[in-house]
């Protein structure tokens, strides 16, 4: 498939991002650029300088919230996306509200407790939405650890035992090459949909 058809198939499909952090923001970014239609991002949090070493954004945009900083990017980059974004702290019934009519949903949160409200959400109320999730992406090094595992219509990228601490921070290689594996996972699963 020649990349004129990938962004033709592409236009039509809409992603769910849950987290504009390393994970939300470089995914976003990375789908957008290979012609997704539409992005449904949600996130609460405001852009920190600690956010800048992994994070999709800028220096001038210190202070501002997250979503609106992405989606700002976004547009700059590939101005035909359309991203719908949300300051909002995820609930379940905000999830089944904000992205039941994805195609796709990526998972990018920090928090474990966070990451298996929209799992469980997502496979008990949207069984054939794919949900494609980042675990186990912190230090450096060790790359061919990271992989993609299956189970069912969740996808699981990384190395899944990897937990951020102070001696483990995340940094932007790791982040990046988990960030870009779920818009790779996201990009096949859309382009074999119909």
């Amino acid at each position: 498939m020649n990349l004129n058809e990938i962004i033709r198939r592409l236009s039509g499909k809409m992603a769910g991002i849950a987290g504009c952090g390393g994970l939300g923001s470089n995914c976003a970014m990375a789908l957008a650029r290979c012609g997704i239609g539409k992005i449904i991002i949600a996130d609460f949090d405001t852009i920190d300088h600690s956010n800048l070493n992994r994070q999709y954004f800028f220096l001038d945009q210190l202070g501002k919230k997250k979503v609106l900083a992405l989606e700002e990017n976004i547009k700059k980059v590939v101005p035909s996306c359309v991203v719908e974004p949300h300051d909002i702290k995820l609930e379940p019934v905000d999830v089944l509200r904000l992205f039941g009519n994805c195609d796709v949903i990526i998972e990018a949160f920090d928090s474990s407790s966070e990451k298996a409200m929209i799992i469980e959400t997502v496979l008990a109320e949207y069984p054939d939405i794919p949900i494609i999730s980042g675990l186990g992406l912190a230090g450096y090094g060790n790359t061919n650890d990271i992989s993609v595992e299956k189970h069912g219509n969740l996808y699981i990228c990384g190395d899944r035992r990897s937990e951020v601490d102070e001696d483990n921070p995340p940094l932007a290689p790791r982040v990046n090459i988990v960030a870009n594996m779920q818009a790779n996972v996201a990009i096949d699963l859309l382009l074999k949909m119909e």
